[in-house]
């Protein structure tokens, strides 16, 4: 009977299997994402602190790096949730993203957005119109470069417009402040590097989902 109507015994341990597969890979590409999100944040504050483009309160600091000890987990689980539903979007459009799938790409990429983050704390320009516009220029061009998604560019500008609001909201209740703030409360280019390092986590996230789908693929085939 088994051999007759195999189909009927053997999608349930498969689906089980896949679902399980899914679950923890899900879970640690998150852990993976946080902590290249925290890493990032503490070295990019660090870097913005020194050049006094932001100041906290002297009663919030408490880390070696002199930031809030809320950023890092705020950037680590930002940063999870992004790179996770960059390639949950690409999938349920049905257009898995193919271009410059690879970890050379993906490390210039982070790179890129370093330099973005370095230009804005130590780049000096005549006013900071030229400032803002000389990064989003950089960070569209890192989207042209690395990405060149519809989707991505979506929610790239999406998130950025969503943490430039919440960004607004904690400078505007005393949590931090900017130096010379010229857009409401905050610095004009600071959406650019919102959008810029969106991208570069979607990117981190997306290489990793690929390694993930091709792992279940070739378990599941091997089962």
């Amino acid at each position: 009977w088994c051999r007759t109507v195999p189909n009927l015994m053997w999608p349930e341990p498969l689906t089980a299997f896949a679902l399980y597969s899914r679950t923890t890979n899900v879970m640690i590409r998150g852990a993976m994402l946080f902590s290249v999100g925290v890493f990032l944040a503490l070295v990019l504050n660090l870097l913005q602190v020194q050049r006094n483009v932001t100041l906290f309160p002297p009663d919030v600091i408490s880390s070696i790096f002199s930031s809030a000890w809320w950023v890092p987990p705020c950037c680590g689980t930002a940063s999870a949730m992004i790179g996770l539903l960059y390639p949950c979007i690409d999938s349920c459009l049905g257009e898995p993203h193919k271009f410059k799938r690879e970890w050379s790409s993906v490390m210039r990429c982070v790179a890129v957005f370093v330099g973005i983050n370095h230009a804005s704390a130590k780049v000096d320009f005549a006013n900071n119109i030229q400032l803002s516009l000389t990064l989003a220029a950089l960070s569209i061009g890192l989207w042209w470069t690395f990405d060149r998604s519809c989707s991505g560019f979506g929610l790239g500008v999406s998130i950025a417009l969503l943490a430039t609001l919440a960004t607004q909201l904690l400078v505007y209740n005393g949590v931090f402040q900017y130096t010379s703030p010229d857009f409401l409360y905050i610095r004009s280019w600071l959406p650019c590097v919102f959008f810029a390092g969106v991208i570069t986590m979607g990117n981190i996230g997306r290489q990793l989902a690929l390694y993930d789908y091709k792992f279940i693929q070739e378990k599941t085939h091997q089962d």
